[in-house]
């Protein structure tokens, strides 16, 4: 009879790609992963790996069988979620992800209410940014991410997730208190074609929200710092040295020497969480769910 735990590690291998990838996926060292996939070729009676350059690629057994894993697993998944939701507890393990500042404005809300709550149940959180907490979720390393995208830029799920909002998260641009702008009601982006702006990351999905929306109005930006914290960017911006995007999640407390100012095309982000549907069932994501909601109904 195949081994549950070994079909699990081939199917980590065939989702990441790679030994270490499957590795750290599973929470096991490398040499674990390799002994649990000798153990299941002696199984199997076929070779389930090949050499590849430095690494590992799957035979076409391996592929075949690894089909058939991801299938039995989320069956096992399904079966598991069935079982609590009878049960009707909230127990067991819950792995979330938030990007940055939603793991700082909604999960200290949101945690500390489970915990109190349903003390039965393990959390296990971290930070990861929407694309990243997206593909954990997909993997099967996650169980809710929460993740985000903005109002004309909506990020597409893969098929087989499921999502629900959190709050609408009005974003400002914040500017040093002595810029030309700084005393008006409203902005538009488009008056700020000659300020230096102080962005996210290239290549995150904020960050290539803001080129995109800069250039729909005929603005080539001029990006002159980038930091992944909003924290960090206010904190640039009070030195002076540009504007950026402030979302609420993000800009409280405001720096001395910054003042925020309202978008006329009222900029905001969605923010929500996603978990797997096969999952749909389980009270402790139910419960997760709720407490999220709460959280963004306070912070909102």
């Amino acid at each position: 009879m195949l081994n549950l735990e070994r079909l699990r590690t081939l199917d980590a291998l065939a989702r990441h790609g790679s030994v270490s990838g499957a590795a750290e996926g599973l929470h096991i060292t490398t040499s674990a992963v390799s002994q649990q996939m000798s153990k299941l070729e002696r199984e199997v009676g076929q070779r389930l790996l090949a050499k590849n350059g430095r690494g590992v690629r799957l035979t076409d057994a391996g592929r075949l069988l690894a089909e058939h894993a991801a299938r039995i697993l989320s069956q096992v998944e399904l079966a598991q979620s069935d079982l609590e939701a009878q049960r009707g507890q909230v127990v067991g393990e819950l792995r979330l992800s938030a990007f940055p500042t939603a793991a700082r404005g909604l999960f200290p809300l949101a945690l500390s209410a489970l915990r109190e709550r349903h003390p039965a149940l393990r959390l296990r959180s971290c930070e990861l940014e929407p694309e990243n907490g997206i593909a954990g979720v997909v993997r099967g390393d996650l169980d809710l991410a929460v993740v985000l995208d903005w109002y004309n830029k909506p990020m597409a799920l893969p098929d087989g997730l499921v999502k629900a909002p959190i709050l609408d998260d009005p974003a400002h641009v914040a500017m040093p208190a002595d810029h030309r702008l700084s005393g008006r009601d409203e902005v538009d982006l488009a008056e700020f074609a000659d300020d230096e702006w102080i962005t996210w990351g290239e290549g995150e999905f904020c960050h290539e929200w803001l080129m995109f929306t800069l250039r729909s109005k005929g603005i080539e930006p001029i990006v002159g710092h980038r930091a992944a914290e909003n924290h960090t960017q206010l904190a640039l911006v009070a030195a002076g040295l540009g504007v950026c995007i402030a979302p609420l999640l993000g800009r409280r407390p405001v720096p001395e020497g910054v003042v925020t100012v309202p978008v006329k095309q009222r900029v905001r982000r969605h923010v929500y969480v996603v978990w797997r549907a096969d999952a749909d069932r389980r009270p402790s994501i139910r419960a997760a769910v709720k407490a999220l909601q709460a959280a963004g109904e306070r912070v909102g």
